[in-house]
């Protein structure tokens, strides 16, 4: 029986309960007097205010489509990353509320991401630019228009650079733009690069392009550092296409090779921790082992049979296997194609003839841009911060200053903006009219769902304006779309046959490989560098919202900032532990021991030490024993992407400690099992029946009209944490700040435990998503003096907040530790983002219990909506916000009373069971054991 913990700590101690104050915060009984007196007076003052007067003005002519209270959705375009993916856009009252996965669409298929479920909170962001800038003044667009067309009378040489733009639109205007000088050149990066895929298809298949990669038809599946269910190109797609195959009539199998523990590593059938060093020998070695030349080669880095039974499995499956690749080094990309053809994978389980153009970045161009800097007239910035971006950005800041006109079109002021002499806001995505082709032949739509906020422009506006064609962005986008404009509208996408390139080129033009014969460099004490952009900053443009900072990482469990990870033989090695201060080159970070990373390698993430982030400082509720953790000027985390200059880094401690805000050890279960695994072999083949209820003392409840359950099935779960940003932004979950979360006082009604088994090289992880379990025999409503949790009749545990005086029996009666006290009234004076509140979840005030509610709301909304139309509730009609966003598609909510629900089909399932089945609470939410391809 494998043996499961969250860290090193809880693997090498007895688990035991833990104090909630760290030492940091000794108060005396004089103090604590002082601050006790101090408070209840400022609590009897605040008392005595009037309230604040609030007022209800109704409309004077209601827009046809709106209906007061009632919720509509409008299909869009996500644009958190230059994925893509289709969502639709939950609106009251002519106000965004929530964004949902659009389930009609052809690559996310419903499924969101935690960044795209964010983006109503970065919609309402108060410091978001509100007008242009001119020399570092506020104008108005008059004045930096004419001021930008007399810079650009004169100019010859302009460029435009940006992140990539899947908008065929806004290119073409960009090139009309272009096309009135002499030299106008458009410059595309991306952050982290995908450069090298595409130029490795340039060489050996005649197209420069990214492949459009398609997991489930790929029956093996083989990465090499490619975090394709994190971050890698379009993760939402990644996840649901590999879940389709994550069952037990299906299952494909996954190995991962990588330095770090990633989360795709974390959901892999086999892990195998390597040096990134050693990445192209790895994948010449593969390369012969299924056909290629063998010039002789250097030993690899661990045991042969390990490879030999991974190019076993591919050649099984030829025509059906998929190897990927994360490498930024041009001959470990051509030895990644050269494999993929050895096996017939092109034009099978990945496309070049309809390519992706989620990234289109070349850093061959950037290079060029960046070394003619000097002799540019006029440099546009859209959609990126290359200051901050790019590992020599103090120098390209230089370079900036003698440029005669620099425009960036930032939401906030950033890195770049300080270099520029005007800032042209762009809009909001949700305030936008766009369009994509993120894959060939696949166009979708971005609607506004909102108008304006604030005095900005959208960028094709401005363009065109400069070009002298001015016009609207809408009808730009309408010319697109000219024949099927409503129907694209309603459907957020359109359907179109990609054009073809002339020849075959998912035939390899040559096949003359690069081998990488030599070993890498010999131990030299030094450690090779892995740079990794996490879920929730990416490259740093989510570096404003709050809601992504406090989300804990999928593996480390950490929040607020970035930090050096380092496998526990190192650690060991060079005594450190988590929060130590290390210095790497001339970077100061806290460590954090991480289980299954490579004992040569140091990992840290991108996206942090954005400026502007000092704002956080006042996150959080105020009381006298709050510790503030950013000091003016300060950022939340730390700019590492300058170190991308050192292949090999030393570590340096420094002997100071930084604390971090982490919630690993949080709400243990004090050694109980929590989850249960098996193989798919056993799967198939056992004959393991469901354990008959326990006898109870509980008098039986009387069944109501319906019983509501849940049920996550861990095989496919991945702990991409979308789910926990789609329950804040439904619920109303307050942002507590770093030091709450010190404290142990995170708010999110759901939040997902990770499990390590094994150690050194034989380390796996689980993700368990954990929120109320809705006990029928629940300890938490036997305890309570007040009756504030009570049964429902259709199976909820509920919470009666004005019922609730905060004793917090029940968290301690809890045996699942999902419950959430309420320390303080958070702040709320933010108008803008107050906007982002749920009109239909109430905002909970101080000293009360909450936790999931299982979207009660939904409950009845569907409730009303069946009694209107004089029928039953259907199976699916009603789906939680975790639900609905999940990628992998491995929640399901329903109704036990109706046996044909898939949650009857789900509790049926060989492969479930509840958690602490001992203790006899009988939960209605229940898991689908692990299984893995072994």
């Amino acid at each position: 029986m494998k043996t499961y913990y969250r860290s090193i700590e809880e693997l090498e101690t007895a688990p035991v309960v833990q104090e909630l104050d760290d030492g940091r915060h000794e108060t005396d009984r004089r103090d604590f007097l002082k601050l006790a007196g101090f408070s209840l007076a400022a609590l009897g003052a605040a008392a005595c205010q009037r309230p604040v007067a609030e007022k209800a003005i109704p409309y004077l002519t209601t827009p046809e489509e709106i209906v007061p209270g009632r919720a509509y959705y409008l299909a869009s375009t996500c644009h958190g990353c230059p994925a893509r993916c289709g969502i639709l856009v939950k609106c009251r009252d002519g106000r965004p509320i929530k964004i949902e996965g659009n389930p009609d669409h052809p690559l996310s298929s419903g499924g969101v991401c935690a960044v795209g479920q964010a983006m109503v909170l970065g919609l309402y962001d108060s410091l978001r630019l509100g007008a242009p800038v001119l020399q570092g003044k506020a104008s108005d667009w008059k004045s930096v228009d004419t001021f930008i067309a007399q810079k650009l009378a004169t100019a010859k040489r302009v460029r435009v650079v940006s992140s990539t733009l899947t908008s065929s639109t806004t290119n073409r205007v960009i090139d009309d733009f272009l096309a009135r000088f002499e030299d106008g050149k458009h410059v595309i990066y991306d952050m982290p690069s995908c450069s090298a895929i595409a130029d490795a298809h340039e060489q050996t298949h005649g197209v420069r392009a990214v492949p459009h990669y398609r997991f489930d038809k790929a029956d093996v599946i083989v990465s090499v550092d490619a975090d394709f269910l994190g971050t890698w190109i379009s993760p939402v797609e990644f996840t649901k296409q590999r879940s389709s195959r994550r069952n037990a009539a299906s299952m494909n199998w996954h190995a991962q090779l990588e330095g770090r523990m990633s989360l795709t590593g974390s959901n892999a059938d086999q892990r195998l921790r390597i040096d990134p060093r050693y990445t192209g020998l790895i994948l010449t070695h593969l390369a012969v082992l299924l056909g290629a030349p063998d010039n002789g080669m250097a030993p690899l880095p661990f045991k042969p049979i390990i490879l030999e039974r991974i190019a076993q499995r591919l050649r099984n499956a030829k025509g059906a296997s998929l190897v990927v690749c994360g490498s930024t080094r041009l001959e470990d990309q051509i030895l990644t194609n050269a494999i993929n053809e050895l096996l017939g994978n092109y034009g099978a389980t990945l496309d070049i003839v309809a390519p992706s153009y989620q990234r289109q970045g070349s850093d061959r161009d950037l290079a060029q841009l960046v070394a003619d800097l000097a002799d540019v007239d006029a440099l546009f910035i859209l959609g990126c911060n290359p200051v901050y971006d790019l590992p020599n950005g103090d120098e390209v800041a230089r370079q900036l200053a003698p440029v005669p006109l620099v425009v960036t079109f930032a939401s906030h002021a950033d890195e770049t903006s300080k270099h520029a002499h005007a800032v042209c806001p762009d809009h909001h995505p949700l305030e936008s009219w766009d369009d994509s082709e993120p894959v060939a032949g696949v166009y979708a739509v971005t609607q506004p769902a909102i108008a304006p906020l604030r005095n900005t422009r959208a960028a094709i506006e401005s363009f065109a304006t400069w070009s002298g064609k001015r016009d609207t962005a809408y009808n730009f986008i309408k010319s697109q779309f000219a024949g099927d404009w409503d129907k694209t509208l309603h459907d957020g996408y359109a359907l179109r046959h990609p054009e073809r390139s002339e020849g075959s080129p998912n035939a390899q033009r040559h096949r003359n490989l690069s081998p990488v014969l030599a070993s890498a460099a010999q131990d030299d004490g030094k450690f090779t560098l892995v740079l990794y952009p996490t879920i929730s900053m990416l490259d740093g443009r989510h570096a404003h919202n709050g809601w992504l900072h406090e989300l804990p990482d999928p593996i480390s469990k950490i929040t607020w900032g970035n930090y050096a990870c380092i496998s526990p033989a190192t650690a060991k090695k060079l005594t450190l532990s988590d929060g130590d201060v290390v210095q790497i080159s001339n970077v100061e970070l806290p460590a954090f021991v991480q289980p299954g990373q490579h004992d040569n390698v140091v990992a840290i993430a991108l996206g942090y030490g954005r400026i502007g982030t000092d704002r956080f400082a006042k996150t959080g509720p105020r009381w006298l024993l709050r510790q503030t953790f950013l000091k003016p000027g300060e950022t939340v985390g730390t700019r590492v992407v300058q170190l991308a200059n050192h292949d090999r880094v030393t570590i340096t401690r420094t002997g100071r400690k930084n604390l971090l805000a982490s919630t690993q050890l949080h709400s243990s279960m004090e050694g109980r099992a929590p989850v249960e695994e098996t193989t798919l072999t056993e799967s198939r083949t056992s004959n393991e029946q469901q354990a008959p209820s326990n006898s109870s003392l509980w008098p039986t409840k009387p069944k109501g009209e319906h019983q509501w359950a849940l049920v996550v099935d861990l095989t496919k779960c991945t702990g991409c944490s979308a789910c926990v940003i789609a329950c804040q932004a439904e619920n109303n979950v307050p942002v507590v700040g770093k030091d709450e979360v010190v404290r142990e006082r995170e708010m999110h009604w759901i939040r997902i435990d990770r499990y390590y088994s094994g150690e050194g090289d034989d380390v796996s992880a689980v993700h368990q998503p954990l929120m109320c379990m809705h006990c029928s025999n629940a300890p938490c409503e036997t305890v309570c003096p007040v009756l504030a949790t009570v049964h429902s009749s259709d199976g909820l545990n509920q919470q009666i907040y004005n019922r609730c005086v905060g004793t917090r029996y029940c968290a301690n009666n809890c045996p699942f530790k999902v419950r959430r006290f309420n320390w303080f009234d958070y702040p709320h004076e933010d108008r803008f983002a107050n906007l982002a509140l749920n009109p239909d979840v109430v905002v909970r005030s101080r000293g009360v219990m909450e936790k999931c509610s299982m979207c009660v709301q939904r409950i009845e909304e569907a409730r009303i909506e069946a009694k209107q139309r004089g029928g039953a509730i259907p199976d699916g009609a009603i789906r939680m916000a975790c639900e609905q966003s999940c990628p992998a598609d491995a929640i399901v909510f329903g109704d036990l009373n109706d046996p044909k629900s898939r949650i009857s089909a789900a509790r049926k399932d060989r492969r479930h069971y509840r958690l602490l089945e001992e203790l006899n609470v009988q939960p209605a939410v229940g898991y689908l054991k692990l299984v893995r391809n072994a």
